[in-house]
């Protein structure tokens, strides 16, 4: 059996689920479940539709490397969202099952181990357990010295505060990257979900401060939230034409090839940015209806991305969350459970996210019900 698997720490759902083992939820109220980062607008129809033309795909063994018209459709599509050059669809674009599955695997590409890899803190625990299952140490937040670094990964919209890396951070990031030889991650599964201005791109910062290349930076994007289809674990990795060329050596022995059904419907997908503006505006009604009704002891602002209320607790959240399940049948996730204790303490603490993927009427009363619980408290 691997030892490293021994140093995984429980995922926060199932920690979750540990906490509210015996809880019994007020039955005189519906449950709502705002607790995972599950989208539940419907999946558009043309996606579908070019799904269920291409099932024919299914008995074909598909490319690792995904079909050219993937690769194009992805690339103009970074090109018209960061008005950048398109990167090359022959080497600067490599589709993946999803975000998830390519985030762990390219830490397996690139770390040695002994390596040290910078994880955001609050993060998202697959950057942790990539970390340790390629044998490095994964470092929570600033490190005091960034000797032995490899690796570091970046959430931008973040998960789970919605907060934008700016221009300026990422020229810092850059210049570390160059002066310590590592390289970055860029996670930007929430990318295609704001309500001001579109957030910044890693690839899109790259260019405007002149880094021919994208010298050792890959951005990591999806459709799970994009276009409502997770199930469909449907992304691509973009970046160092040298980084994705040992990536895809890598996902070749990996067995990691994208389905030919599922390659025509991202495709569909990619091409089509309507259902992603009236997803956005759907996400918008949930948050104009909902920041009004916070009020102290609660405090939350508006994200700059993502569908989450990153919800400040006037008790432990853990404490918050079991309460909340059971005096008002509302699922929600402790922020602690989404960060590690780092600097003297964890970033987490007294938070919760509140996940805005139920329906309008059901997040309206969601936000009802924890505005009742914590002015009783």
């Amino acid at each position: 059996m691997n030892p490293l698997l021994e140093k995984l720490q429980p995922y926060p759902f199932e920690k979750l689920r540990a906490l509210l083992a015996g809880v019994t939820p007020n039955p005189g109220l519906a449950p709502i479940n705002l607790s995972i980062g599950e989208p539940k607008h419907p999946t558009p129809a043309l996606v579908k539709a070019a799904l269920a033309g291409a099932l024919d795909g299914l008995a074909v063994y598909p490319l690792t490397a995904g079909l050219p018209q993937l690769r194009e459709a992805i690339a103009a599509w970074l090109a018209r969202r960061y008005g950048i050059p398109a990167p090359d669809p022959e080497t600067q674009v490599l589709p993946v099952n999803g975000s998830r599955e390519a985030l762990f695997a390219f830490a397996q590409t690139v770390l040695a181990p002994g390596a040290r890899v910078v994880c955001p803190n609050p993060f998202y625990q697959i950057y942790e357990g990539a970390a340790i299952l390629a044998g490095a140490t994964p470092v929570y937040g600033e490190p005091r010295t960034w000797d032995g670094v490899q690796l570091l990964y970046a959430c931008s919209p973040s998960n789970p505060s919605g907060e934008v890396l700016s221009l300026e951070q990422w020229e810092r990031l850059f210049a570390l990257s160059e002066r310590h030889d590592f390289a970055i991650a860029s996670d930007e599964c929430y990318s295609e979900i704001y309500f001001d201005r579109p957030p910044l791109g890693a690839l899109e910062a790259a260019h405007r401060l002149g880094r021919s290349g994208y010298r050792r930076l890959v951005v990591f994007s999806s459709l799970s939230k994009r276009s409502n289809c997770p199930g469909m674990r449907s992304g691509f990795a973009a970046g160092d034409a040298g980084l994705l060329k040992k990536f895809l050596l890598y996902r070749t022995y990996h067995g990691s090839a994208m389905s030919l059904a599922v390659q025509q419907a991202s495709i569909a997908a990619w091409n089509d940015e309507r259902h992603v503006e009236e997803n956005r505006r759907l996400y918008a009604e949930k948050f104009r209806a909902a920041l009004p009704m916070i009020q102290p002891p609660l405090h939350a602002g508006m994200p700059q991305g993502g569908f989450y209320l990153w919800m400040r607790t006037p008790i432990d959240d853990a404490e918050f969350v079991r309460r909340l399940h059971a005096e008002y049948n509302v699922l929600a996730l402790p922020g602690s459970y989404l960060a590690r204790e780092a600097q003297g303490g964890n970033p987490g603490k007294n938070h919760v996210r509140i996940a805005l993927v139920a329906s309008l009427d059901d997040c309206v009363e969601a936000m009802r019900r924890i505005v009742q619980f914590a002015t009783r408290l």
